[in-house]
C-alpha cells in the first residue's frame, strides 16, 4: 500500500505548520545541547568571554571621557590617539561577543536574552567607534572652528563643506546603534546587564541627536551662509517693549546680505513705513480666527501668532509686495540676544551720523550691559520721533553684524551666544527654500509650534501687547506647570501665569506718552493690557480658565490640532494678577515641556520649577 504522506501534496498551512515545528525542534535540540555543553564545563568559558567584554567595554568608557576632554582642549594629537585604543578596546569586546558558545548560549530558554543582548551592546560599541569616533575625529583634526572665521573675511565654509560627508557618516553609524539598542526590552534582562545598557542607550540617544544636528548644520550652513550664491534675508528686530508671541513687535527692518560667509547690512526700514496690506497677506484660517486679520495686514503684527514660520512668510511676503524685492528668508533677533552677542563679541560704536541725528542724547557705545536698557527703554525716554528711534535700532544692530562679519571675539563664544539666544526663541529663522526650511523645521531656531521641534507634551504661554505702546518693559512675569492629579486615566496640568506691572505710581505722567500709549486705544495711560495666550499639548481640552482666582470665560481655538485658550489682562502701575489654565483629557504620559514669549527678563527668572499636586493614592 502506498503511504498517502508520500503522495498527497501538503496544504500550505499544513505545510507552514510542519516548518514551524521543525524550527521549535530545532531551536530546542540546540537549548538542549547549550545546556549538555554548560554541564560540561562550557561556563567557565563563558565567564572568561564576559569578563573580556565586561573589561573592554569598561576601558573603552573611560576613554570616552577622556576624548570629550580632548574636544573640549581642542587637542586633536591627543583625541586621535585616544580613538585608535578606543576602537581596540570595542574590537576585542565585539570579537568575544561573536564567540560561538557565546552565540550558542543566546538561544538558552530565561537567560539567553541577556547574552543577545549584550552581543548587541559589544557591536554597538565597536560600530560607534569604528564608523562614527573615526570619522569624526578626522573632521576634528582638519575643521577647526577658530579658522572658519577670519578678520574681515567673514566665515570660511569649505572646511564645513568638506566635512559633511564624515558628519553625515558618523551619524548615521551612531543612528543605528542607538536603534539597535532602543530595540532591546531591557525588563527582560537581569539587572547586571540592564542597567549598563540603559546607560549605553541614554548616552548614545544624546550622541545622536548631537551628531544628527552637527550634520543638518553641515548640509545647509554653507549655501544658506552664500557658499554657492550670495544670499539676502529679511532682518526683523523685535522690540520686547511691546510684546508679540514670538518676542515683540518687529518695528526696525533691514535687508542682511551673506556672500561667501561675510555678512553686511543693507537697506533699513521699518515696520510703520511697510504700510497697510489691502488685499491682506493670506495666513491659514485657524490662525486667522485666532489673531485677526491682522496677521496679514500689518508688519507690525504678523508675528500675533507665536508660530514664527507663518509670520516669516507673511513678513517677506509684505516686504515683496512693498519693495519689489525677494528674501531668501528671515532672521529675527532682539535686544536680549544682541546683549548675548556683545558680551561674546565685545562693545560696538554707533554711527556718528546717527549719533548727530539724535543730538548725543543715547549711549554712542553700546555693551552688554547697557545694550537692552538702552534699546528698550531709555530710546523712548530720549527720542519722541518713531523714525529716529528705528534709526538707532537698525544702526546697533547694523553695527553687530559686521562686528560678527569681521571675526570680532572668540568664535566658540560667539557661536554659545547665539545658540544660547536660539534655544530661548530670541533668534529665530525662517527659509524660503523647503528642503533648508525641513532641516530648520527640526528645531528651536525655526520658532514652530507644531511639528518635529515640538515635545509631546508640550505647552506654550504667548503674549501680545493690547496697549498699543511699549510698557512690557516694566511688566515682570513668571510661568509655570503644576501637574493636578489624573482624572479618569487623563493627566491633567494647570499653566499658572503671573504678572506684575512695575511701573512707577505716576507712570501715566512720568513716561512719555509714545511709552503708556497715552490712552490711545482705551487702556489708561500707565496700565498695562495684554492678551494671555496658553497652548497644550496635541488632543487636549481647555478646561477652564481663573483670573486672580475667579473662573472666567475665556476665548477657545485650535492651532495645529493644539488647544489654545485666550483671556485678557489688565494691570494698573503696582497690580499684579495670576492667570490659571486648566488642560485636561492629556493622553501624552510624557514630561511636559513648556514654551514662553522671550521677554525682556531674563528667561531663568521667568520659568519656574513644574510643581506636583498632591493626590489621594488610588484605591
Amino acid at each position: 500500500m502506498t503511504n498517502l504522506e508520500e503522495t498527497t501534496p501538503l496544504s500550505p498551512s499544513a505545510l507552514g505548520r510542519r516548518r514551524a515545528s521543525t524550527r521549535r525542534l530545532l531551536k530546542f535540540a540546540v537549548g538542549v545541547g547549550a545546556l549538555l555543553f554548560l554541564a560540561a564545563g562550557g561556563t567557565a568559558w563563558l565567564a572568561l568571554k564576559g569578563h573580556t567584554i565586561s573589561t573592554e567595554l569598561g576601558a573603552a568608557s573611560a576613554l570616552v571621557s577622556a576624548l570629550k576632554d580632548n574636544v573640549v582642549d581642542n587637542d586633536a594629537p591627543a583625541a586621535a590617539e585616544n580613538v585608535s585604543a578606543l576602537k581596540a578596546h570595542t574590537k576585542r569586546a565585539r570579537e568575544a561577543a561573536a564567540d560561538p558558545l557565546w552565540t550558542i548560549a543566546g538561544e538558552l530558554p530565561w537567560i539567553g536574552a541577556n547574552f543577545q543582548a549584550t552581543t548587541i551592546v559589544a557591536t554597538s560599541a565597536d560600530d560607534v567607534a569604528q564608523l562614527g569616533a573615526a570619522p569624526l575625529v578626522s573632521v576634528f583634526e582638519t575643521l577647526d572652528i577658530k579658522s572658519t572665521r577670519t578678520e574681515g573675511e567673514g566665515i570660511k565654509l569649505t572646511p564645513l563643506v568638506e566635512a559633511e560627508p564624515s558628519l553625515k557618516a558618523a551619524a548615521h553609524a551612531v543612528r543605528q546603534s542607538s536603534n539597535r539598542l532602543s530595540s532591546i526590552d531591557a525588563e527582560a534582562l537581569i539587572p547586571q546587564i540592564a542597567s549598563p545598557l540603559i546607560e549605553a542607550r541614554d548616552q548614545l540617544t544624546t550622541l545622536r541627536d548631537g551628531l544628527d544636528s552637527a550634520a543638518d548644520i553641515a548640509s545647509i550652513l554653507p549655501a544658506m551662509m552664500g557658499e554657492q550664491a550670495p544670499r539676502s534675508y529679511l532682518l526683523l528686530i523685535q522690540n520686547n517693549a511691546e510684546a508679540r508671541a514670538t518676542g515683540g513687535i518687529p518695528g526696525a527692518l533691514a535687508v542682511l546680505s551673506v556672500d561667501r560667509g561675510k555678512l553686511s547690512l543693507g537697506s533699513q526700514s521699518s515696520a510703520s513705513a511697510v504700510g497697510t496690506f489691502t488685499p491682506v497677506v493670506s495666513v491659514d484660517a485657524e490662525q486667522e480666527g485666532i489673531y485677526s486679520v491682522r496677521l496679514g495686514k500689518f508688519m507690525q503684527d504678523v508675528n500675533l501668532t507665536p508660530d514664527y514660520p507663518t509670520a516669516a512668510r507673511t513678513a517677506q511676503e509684505m516686504w515683496e509686495r512693498k519693495t519689489g524685492n525677494k528674501v531668501d528668508g528671515v532672521l529675527s533677533i532682539d535686544p536680549v540676544a544682541l546683549g548675548y552677542v556683545l558680551e561674546a563679541a565685545g562693545s560696538v560704536s554707533v554711527d556718528p551720523a546717527i549719533d548727530v541725528a539724535i543730538a548725543g542724547r543715547l549711549p554712542t557705545e553700546l555693551t552688554a550691559k547697557n545694550v537692552v536698557r538702552t534699546l528698550l527703554s531709555d530710546v523712548y525716554l530720549q527720542i519722541d520721533e518713531p523714525e529716529l528711534q528705528d534709526v538707532y535700532f537698525a544702526g546697533v544692530a547694523k553695527e553687530v553684524f559686521e562686528k560678527l562679519s569681521a571675526g570680532a571675539g572668540d568664535t566658540e563664544k560667539v557661536i554659545a551666544s547665539l545658540t544660547r539666544g536660539a534655544g530661548e526663541h530670541r533668534v529665530q529663522l525662517w527659509s524660503t527654500n523647503a528642503g533648508e526650511q525641513a532641516v530648520l523645521a527640526k528645531y528651536p531656531l525655526s520658532g514652530s509650534v507644531t511639528g518635529d521641534s515640538i515635545s509631546p507634551a508640550q505647552f506654550g504661554v504667548y503674549f501680545n501687547d493690547g496697549t498699543g505702546a511699549k510698557m512690557d518693559y516694566h511688566v515682570k512675569r513668571t510661568v509655570q506647570l503644576i501637574e493636578e492629579c489624573p482624572a479618569n486615566g487623563y493627566a491633567a496640568v494647570k499653566v499658572r501665569i503671573t504678572s506684575t506691572n512695575t511701573a512707577p505710581k505716576d507712570a501715566a505722567t512720568s513716561l512719555p506718552p509714545y511709552v503708556t500709549g497715552g490712552g490711545a486705544f482705551g487702556v489708561p495711560a500707565g496700565s498695562v493690557q495684554t492678551n494671555v495666550i496658553a497652548y497644550g499639548p496635541v488632543q487636549s481640552n481647555v478646561e477652564t480658565a481663573f483670573v486672580g482666582g475667579k473662573k472666567t470665560g475665556f476665548a477657545s481655538q485650535r492651532h495645529g490640532g493644539r488647544p489654545v485658550g485666550v483671556v485678557t489682562v489688565r494691570l494698573a502701575p503696582g497690580e499684579s494678577s495670576t492667570v490659571d489654565f486648566t488642560f485636561g483629557k492629556i493622553v501624552q504620559h510624557t514630561e511636559p515641556k513648556l514654551s514662553v514669549t522671550p521677554t525682556v527678563q531674563a528667561l531663568k527668572d521667568v520659568l519656574l520649577d513644574t510643581a506636583l499636586t498632591k493626590c489621594a493614592p488610588a484605591s
